[in-house]
């Protein structure tokens, strides 16, 4: 009996070790979220944000994990600096006020092995909303350069502006935005 609950034990915590969470800070340099949305009609227009941090828990056996993610909302690149100025004012981002977005996770959705979907919360403008980002491309392997693990995904969600206190000028500039959130990070 001793013997079985011994046993017992050690496999219980082998079984542990191997599920143990892994937390990976993101990379600024290579995560770099952007927007798009429909200009009148006449184009799609494209914009990032040049600075993110974060981070990223993630526990691949027992598949689940957390996101944390923070975008600097001064780090807004239209192309156009005058443009820039314009969507960091009060009817867009109101970046004197909210400064940073914020996206927060703790429900990762997993298809067999595969990262497919982070349902989380996504603060905009002080406002919360729930959004879900479909997972498009997943990788886990050791970095070539920096000679430790690292993970890297790309994620997008539809959102709506005016969901944000962000709807000046829809529907001619439309309300629906495709957030896109391309995302590198380096195991601690």
């Amino acid at each position: 009996m001793k013997k079985l609950a011994l046993s017992t034990l050690a496999a219980t915590l082998s079984s542990a070790a191997l599920a143990a969470p892994e937390t990976y800070v993101i990379d600024g340099t290579h995560t770099l979220p952007r927007f798009e949305y429909s200009h009148f009609g006449y184009s799609t227009q494209l914009s990032r944000f040049d600075k993110t941090s974060g981070k990223i828990t993630l526990d691949r056996a027992a598949k689940t994990g957390s996101v944390d993610v923070t975008i600097d909302a001064r780090s807004v690149d239209t192309g156009y600096p005058l443009f820039n100025e314009h969507i960091q004012g009060e009817d867009f981002f109101d970046t004197e006020k909210y400064p940073t977005i914020t996206f927060k996770s703790d429900r990762l959705k997993f298809d067999g092995d595969r990262l497919a979907a982070v349902e989380g919360d996504l603060t905009v403008k002080g406002v919360t909303r729930p959004v879900t980002l479909t997972v498009t491309s997943f990788l886990c392997m050791p970095h070539p350069m920096l000679k430790k693990d690292a993970c890297g995904a790309n994620a997008t969600a539809r959102i709506k502006r005016s969901d944000f206190n962000m709807g000046k000028y829809a529907p001619y500039v439309s309300d629906e935005v495709t957030l896109t959130i391309p995302v590198e990070a380096v195991k601690q």
